[in-house]
């Protein structure tokens, strides 16, 4: 029987640790189902999420986390879950703080409800150049969006049935964590932060060097300039 919440989970050549981010997810959060979306890996991500539990999706060629997300949504919409969460391949999320995320969700109102690792600044923070890379892009979503945002980079979200479909239809392919939030905000739509505790990666290494993080830096911050431009288009298309 299916459930009510969908659990997508981006991965890309993380075989080593795959199964087990999915055995942990399905037995601290027994009352969803996870989908991972194997982005085009060339190693066995995919049977290794498999052999976890976890239905696949295969994606012929490498989406990026953008395209690998957003198919998940559309995974979402068109088998009717009432919610859709996020977490990351890695084993970074522990799924002891999802009922945290589910239960603002449901109790506040909003749309989409992110988890934070600054907010009190528990676990795993990141290296030191990501730290200043996620200083900077918080204080340009503050002050552009009028709110408080700690952790615009965090993986770990869910987000209920309006976001879902808007997701499933329109998402941000280049830097998704971070201009989803612009987006929501160009729609009226609303969402939250709640403290969670990140872990270090279960295997493997990150994709982003140090040079590629300054870079990335540039990139995100123009498309996230560019994406708050498109605020009456976006508020048009999803005023209904």
């Amino acid at each position: 029987m299916r459930n009510d919440i969908l659990i997508i989970v981006p991965a890309f050549n993380e075989a080593e640790g795959i199964r087990e981010v999915v055995e942990d997810i399905r037995r601290q959060i027994p009352y969803a189902d996870v989908l991972v979306i194997n982005d085009g890996s060339s190693d066995a991500t995919g049977e290794e999420a498999a052999r976890g539990g976890a239905a696949v999706l295969h994606l012929s060629c490498n989406l990026g986390i953008g395209g690998a997300v957003q198919t998940g949504y559309r995974y979402a919409a068109v088998h009717g879950y009432k919610y859709a969460a996020q977490m990351d391949g890695d084993g970074q999320h522990d799924p002891a703080d999802f009922a945290a995320l589910l239960h603002e969700l449901q109790t506040s109102g909003c749309d989409m409800v992110v988890g934070s690792r600054f907010v009190e600044k528990l676990g795993f923070q990141s290296t030191f150049l990501r730290r200043i890379g996620i200083e900077v892009l918080s204080g340009l979503l503050t002050r552009l969006l009028n709110k408080p945002v700690t952790d615009p980079t965090s993986g770990f979200r869910i987000c209920g049935e309006r976001a879902l479909r808007m997701f499933a239809a329109d998402y941000p392919t280049d830097y998704p964590e971070v201009e989803v939030l612009v987006q929501l905000d160009n729609c009226r739509f609303t969402f939250r932060e709640v403290p969670v505790v990140m872990r270090a990666r279960v295997a493997g290494t990150s994709s982003i060097s140090a040079v590629k993080s300054v870079y990335y830096m540039i990139k995100v911050i123009l498309a996230v300039l560019i994406a708050r431009t498109r605020k009456e288009k976006w508020w048009v298309r999803y005023e209904a």
